[in-house]
């Protein structure tokens, strides 16, 4: 099972570490990335394998949840499905 996770925000050291840290921490791989700034904004779009993480899919969003307010930018993750049926024309 797969997830797409953005990250946005004003850019600052320490948000792909602190992200991919803590996705790390729950055994979730990052099987994508990129990364941008668009002027002082940071801009982030991954794609992760969520089947073996160690914690439910609720838990993983509170995670994410937090440490959006530890790091000052706005975290969202959306199951793959959900994510493709969004952007479909």
């Amino acid at each position: 099972m797969r997830a797409v996770i953005t990250v946005i925000g004003k850019d600052k050291k320490g948000i792909i570490a602190g992200v991919s840290s803590e996705l790390a921490n729950l055994d979730i791989n990052i099987l994508d990335i990129s990364q941008t700034i668009l002027q002082e904004y940071f801009t982030m779009i991954m794609l992760v394998e969520i089947g073996d993480m160690k914690v439910s899919y609720d838990e993983l969003i509170k995670r994410l949840d937090a440490k959006s307010s530890e790091l000052g930018v706005t975290i969202r993750a959306q199951h793959e499905d959900i994510f493709n049926s969004m952007h479909e024309v």
